[in-house]
Order: structure tokens, then C-alpha cells, then sequence
């Protein structure tokens, strides 16, 4: 990626959106810097130098590519083979600088969150803007990709920024969230895969399509990466070892839906069977929250999440689940669960009221 530079500028926290409406004829959204091996490097020069870390990190690094590999983090998901060896090379050479930037983009990271969340995305997705820009604020690229997401100016105005006049709202932080969600949602309901979608960002719907027509019409990224442009190939790869540095493991946002649907089953087979016969399961719809129904419940979230593993990510991205419970546990929901959900939603448009997040 072509070195980027920067302009300093203020965002300011936008309106609540609940869900960007579906749109169709998806504008290719050209990725920030057109080369193959580029790499959002975070220096020490660009970040003040906070106190010796207690732990050595390589050691720690390591430890979490074990943990990868094995899939032994709460949400099961493991590394996939095929990325083992980027993304050990990625974590080694950014891990350091992007636990740093951590540190200091603590607002940005918190208004992306917000805003994700109004949308119902994940909010692992805001490692997108790191990977784009580094979270350089108005960064800006000779292809004239210009802000932290990185948008031309046919996909900004697509997607609701205004430039001209003096103004570009690329460049307002809160603004160009609220688009990048819009554009994020749009290839979620044209691909169905978050790897696809990362991939869509990056090099536009275009040459994802093309790679799929090649590849039979398989929408396993493992299967076409290589019919991909290479930066994008590697583009999201280096999401999924951003998500590694900054998660410590992996998630939702780094698998294809294949395996999505395998880590969910074994999460499940986790459960005993005498748990599995002494729990009832129950479809629900609405944006229910986890931490609402656990203290309705009286339930730790520990035991919740081992019943119902990334409960409120898919929640959030498909507006259903089937929940599963302890029987008793199970009655007290079905009986509380309006109210549950009416909580659950004034949480959402209401965060800094409830103080649970």
C-alpha cells in the first residue's frame, strides 16, 4: 500500500441508523493503495512510546498462533491452514505497533463499535479501517482514495458522503463510519461470507464475481483466492491477522460461512450430554442482547456463551438464533422474553443510559 498521508480533522458522533436499506448495482470501491505486497506498517514514530510491556511479547504472539491453530479461544474459531504462515509473518511485524494504536485510537474504536452496532455489522469489521489506512484519520492515496475507510469518490458518493465546494466528507470520521456500514452491509447481502465481503471492499463486487464465474461458482475464499488480484488475496489476510492481534483469536469475520456453520456445531458438541438433554432450544427474532437475557435469567455469561456460541454477532447480522438454555432457565425466558427484547432495544439506541456496554 502506497504510503499514506495525512490531514488532522475532528469527527464528531453522527445519528443513529438502524439498518441501511438494501441497495443493488454496488459501485467497485477500489482498494486504498494498488500494491500487491504493501503493508499498514505502525511505527513507533507515529505513536508515543507508552511503558515497557510486563510480557515478552514474541512469546505471546506465538502462544496465540498456537491457540489459533488449535481454535481453543471462546469462540472456536481456528486459523485457517492456508493463512497460517501470513499471518504469522503479519502478527510479527505489526503486532507491536497495532497493540499501541490500540491504546491510542480507544475513542475511534469505541464510535466505530457504536456505529456498527446501530447497523447491525460486527464490529470486528472496524479492523478494516486499520488495515486501509491505519486509522490515520485523513489519509489519502495517489489513486484518490481518501479517509480512514478509504473510499473513491464514485463508492463515497454512492453511499451518501457529499464532496465538492471545500468539503469532503470522506475525510469526517463519524460520516464516512456511518457509509462504510452501508457499503459493508450491501456486499454481506450479496455474498453471505464476511471473507467475500473483506475481499469486495478491497478491489470492488467485480473482481469477486469474476473469481467465483472462474472458480465454478464456489464462494469459498480459500477455494478462489488465488483467482483474486493479489493485494486483495493478501488484503484479507491481513484482516485476519489484525482480528488475531487485536482479539487475540479468531471470529465470525474470519471465517467463510462453511466454516462458520462448523464452528457453531462444534461449539455445541462441546456441551455433555446430559446438558444437551436437560436444555431446550427456542427460535428467536429481534436484536436481542446477551448480557439483557443472562441478568433476566440470572445466568454468568460464561455458561450463556458455552450454550450459545456467537450469540450476539449473529444476532446483530441476521436478526435471528436458535437459543438454547437449561430447561428451567429456558421457562423464565420464554415467560420475561418481551421484555427482554424491549430492553435489549433500548440498549442499542440507548447505550450510555443502560451503562452496560
Amino acid at each position: 500500500m502506497k504510503k499514506l498521508k495525512q490531514i488532522t480533522i475532528l469527527g464528531f458522533l453522527g445519528f443513529i441508523l438502524i439498518q441501511a436499506a438494501k441497495a443493488t448495482g454496488l459501485q467497485e470501491h477500489i482498494p486504498f493503495g494498488d500494491q500487491a505486497n504493501a503493508d499498514t506498517i505502525i511505527t513507533d514514530n507515529d505513536i508515543p512510546e507508552l511503558a515497557p510491556a510486563v510480557h515478552d511479547p514474541k512469546l505471546e504472539f506465538k502462544n496465540l498462533l498456537t491457540s489459533a491453530m488449535e481454535g481453543d479461544g471462546p469462540s472456536g474459531a481456528k486459523l485457517n491452514p492456508m493463512a497460517v504462515s501470513f499471518v504469522k509473518k503479519y502478527v510479527e511485524r505489526n503486532g507491536k505497533g497495532f497493540l499501541k494504536l490500540r491504546e491510542k485510537s480507544r475513542a475511534h474504536f469505541d464510535m466505530i463499535d457504536e456505529v456498527f452496532e446501530e447497523h447491525g455489522l460486527p464490529k470486528e469489521l472496524k479492523y478494516i479501517a486499520v488495515i486501509e489506512s491505519g486509522l490515520k484519520l485523513n489519509a489519502y492515496s495517489r489513486s484518490g482514495a481518501i479517509g480512514p475507510w478509504a473510499f473513491m469518490p464514485a463508492a463515497a458518493r454512492q453511499y451518501g458522503l457529499r464532496m465538492g465546494k471545500g468539503r469532503d466528507e470522506r475525510l469526517d470520521y463519524v460520516k464516512s463510519t456511518h457509509a462504510a456500514a452501508r457499503l459493508l452491509t450491501d456486499l454481506y447481502d450479496r455474498y453471505g461470507d464476511w471473507l467475500l465481503v473483506i475481499a469486495a471492499y478491497n478491489s470492488g463486487p467485480g473482481n469477486v464475481d469474476k473469481a467465483i464465474r472462474k472458480a465454478g461458482g464456489s464462494k469459498d475464499f480459500w477455494k478462489l483466492q488465488y483467482l483474486l488480484p493479489n493485494e486483495t488475496m493478501n488484503h484479507v489476510k491481513k484482516f485476519i491477522g489484525a482480528h488475531y492481534i487485536f482479539e487475540g483469536e479468531g471470529g465470525i469475520t474470519t471465517l467463510t460461512r462453511a466454516e462458520t456453520k462448523q464452528t457453531l456445531l462444534n461449539n455445541q458438541a462441546t456441551l455433555a450430554e446430559e446438558e444437551l438433554q436437560n436444555s431446550a432450544a427456542y427460535k428467536i427474532t429481534g436484536r436481542f442482547n446477551a448480557a439483557v437475557i443472562t441478568r433476566h435469567i440470572d445466568m454468568d455469561m460464561q455458561t450463556f456463551n458455552k450454550y450459545n456460541p456467537g450469540f450476539d454477532n449473529e444476532i446483530a447480522v441476521n436478526g435471528k438464533y436458535e437459543l438454547r438454555l437449561p430447561k428451567q432457565k429456558m421457562n423464565v425466558f420464554i415467560e420475561k422474553r418481551y421484555q427482554i427484547l424491549d430492553e435489549s432495544v433500548q440498549e442499542l439506541l440507548n447505550p450510555s443510559e443502560t451503562g452496560s456496554r
